[in-house]
């Protein structure tokens, strides 16, 4: 049934047949969307990821700087400086945390090439980001360095680890393009 305040007939200049609408030969000036002549849609949004693997730097860099702050200030476990460097630390810090967010950039890219190329992409993510975080966590332990230290730079490294592949799977489930399947 149609609605009568509305001409559904030849008048109607949303009629493509109106003498009001441009004519275009079939396939020249008409609009383009994307993906709709029956191109396959991008199998990743590359912005989401990205910007997911941006942030999730940014939160990387940031959890050096709290955990050391906390093991200095708190603990009092001379890590990544001498005791009287304070809570901080001294410009290795900021360098700890850069490589955070370095790693947390590298894995994004590794992320990238891994939707784009590999069947279980997040299964495979996941497993390198794990082991990479376990190579992280033994290396304090070949260090000279106080016991201590060690175990808390590898606490920091594994939480770091965690972090980055935990919120990096997620961004990674967010920026794929998949289509709904039928019937759900």
């Amino acid at each position: 049934m149609t609605d009568p305040r509305y001409n559904y007939g030849p008048d109607n200049p949303q009629n493509p047949q109106h003498p009001g609408q441009p004519q275009y030969p079939h396939g020249q000036g008409e609009p383009q969307y994307p993906h709709s002549q029956g191109e396959p849609a991008p199998k990743v949004n590359v912005g989401k990821l990205w910007a997911g693997g941006i942030g999730t730097a940014v939160v990387a860099a940031l959890l050096v700087v709290v955990a050391i702050m906390l093991i200095r200030g708190v603990l009092g476990i001379a890590i990544l400086s001498p005791e009287g460097a304070g809570a901080y630390g001294t410009v290795s810090t900021t360098s700890y945390a850069v490589a955070a967010a370095g790693a947390a950039l590298m894995a994004t890219a590794l992320l990238m090439v891994l939707l784009l190329a590999m069947p279980s992409p997040l299964t495979f993510f996941t497993w390198i980001c794990l082991l990479l975080t376990a190579v992280a966590v033994i290396l304090p332990f070949t260090l000279v360095a106080d016991l201590d230290a060690k175990i808390a730079t590898a606490a920091i490294n594994l939480i770091i680890g965690l972090c980055i592949t935990t919120m990096l799977s997620s961004v990674g489930s967010a920026a794929q393009n998949t289509s709904p399947r039928a019937g759900y």
